[in-house]
């Protein structure tokens, strides 16, 4: 057998793939598991950004390879879209790049920026990926702690008493996964200042911006920002598209161009028709937002009512389209709770170690199921 190459050694395999294995596995035996795992929208994009793919697919050209910086009327989209949404003035030309999802990004920004033996500033909790993909490039993870002591933001001041010599890059996520935490203006500024003094790259990944928000915010909108930040964003969540694999990455024309170096060496450009859904989607008026919104809304009222049958406690304020909850006091770890749960009721819930160490005591409900299936969840209990 040939042997793996010693990156493999620094990785497992992502947590949900072998989970949703045994689940599948369970549902293969009759079991009724009702998934609340995984953060996969289940509501569909509205009729014109279907029928905007249909209607590409005939266009001239369609097929064939398509610009690793994507169409410049996407561009111009996320652009205008950033403007009307976030008060953020970008360069369509140079200061945005089309990405096959974000979480594409998140590999690229690492490849472009960290060598080995770089650190990367990772948030605990925190999405798993920024660890696995700074390990795959030979770079070293440091977490940061966030508590909810602390709103789930970094203790800046603590941070700046170790050697940040070799960090290169600053992972954040704001609004937070899984915790649901926002930043505030001021918030925002601590971090830029944080990274201009310590010359780090900051990475906000916001795909969650649009889900259960009221006041939607970018990291870029902040004076100063593009020196040291970028902002990935996805069409996932916010337009019920997360096959599709539609994401961008915005900031300096410098930045940005070590990240087209990446990426035009590894893929032939996003598929024509996709690209023109992608721009439908984000010409959505504020309709499209409102009734996303009513949908989990009344979904999260209804996960509220299972979390508190398990006598968990959360965060009303918190948004985007997930619960995070704490286990009541006295309870057995979040995965001897989660497969309990699992095996008793039939029910899968994440637990919140995946994401850190910062994560045991938590679990975490998706929004992203039917109220009929919540309801049934609750009945089980």
């Amino acid at each position: 057998m040939i042997r793996t190459a010693n990156r493999l050694h620094t990785v497992e395999e992502y947590y949900f793939s072998k989970k949703l294995r045994e689940v599948r596995g369970l549902m293969a035996e009759g079991r009724p598991i009702i998934n609340m795992g995984i953060g996969s929208p289940d509501l569909t994009p509205s009729e014109a950004i279907v029928k905007s793919i249909q209607d590409a697919v005939l266009d001239a050209g369609a097929h064939q390879y398509q610009s690793y910086q994507g169409l410049p009327e996407l561009r111009e989209a996320v652009a205008d879209f950033y403007r009307l949404k976030f008060e953020v003035t970008v360069d369509a030309s140079t200061e945005i790049l089309p990405l096959m999802g974000s979480k594409e990004g998140i590999m690229h920004i690492s490849m472009a920026f960290l060598n080995e033996g770089d650190v990367a500033l990772i948030p605990n909790p925190g999405y798993p990926t920024y660890t696995s993909v700074t390990k795959l490039v030979g770079a070293e993870p440091k977490y940061y702690n966030l508590t909810e002591d602390s709103g789930w933001f970094p203790d800046l001041e603590e941070l700046q008493e170790h050697d940040l010599s070799k960090v290169k890059i600053m992972w954040t996520s704001y609004p937070h996964m899984p915790t649901g935490a926002t930043a505030t203006k001021a918030q925002f500024e601590k971090l830029i200042a944080f990274a201009k003094k310590n010359d780090i790259l900051l990475v906000n990944d916001n795909p969650y911006s649009f889900v259960l928000n009221d006041a939607p915010a970018s990291i870029l909108a902040m004076d100063g920002a593009k020196d040291v930040a970028l902002e990935l964003n996805s069409l996932s969540k916010t337009f019920n598209m997360a096959g599709w694999r539609v994401g961008m990455v915005l900031g300096s024309a410098d930045h940005i161009n070590a990240i087209l170096k990446v990426k035009s060496n590894m893929d032939s450009g996003m598929f024509y028709g996709i690209q023109k859904g992608a721009i439908e989607a984000l010409k959505s008026g504020q309709e499209w937002f409102d009734k996303l919104n009513e949908v989990y809304s009344s979904r999260r009222a209804l996960m509220y009512q299972l979390a508190d049958k398990l006598n968990c406690t959360y965060d009303s304020k918190a948004v985007g389209m997930f619960v995070w909850a704490k286990l009541p006091e006295g309870s057995k770890s979040a995965e001897e709770f989660i497969d309990e749960v699992l095996y008793e009721k039939n029910l899968f819930i994440t637990p919140g170690t995946i994401f850190g160490s910062n994560g045991e005591g938590y679990i975490r409900f998706s929004l992203c199921v039917t109220e009929d299936k919540i309801k049934e969840a609750i009945s089980r209990f």
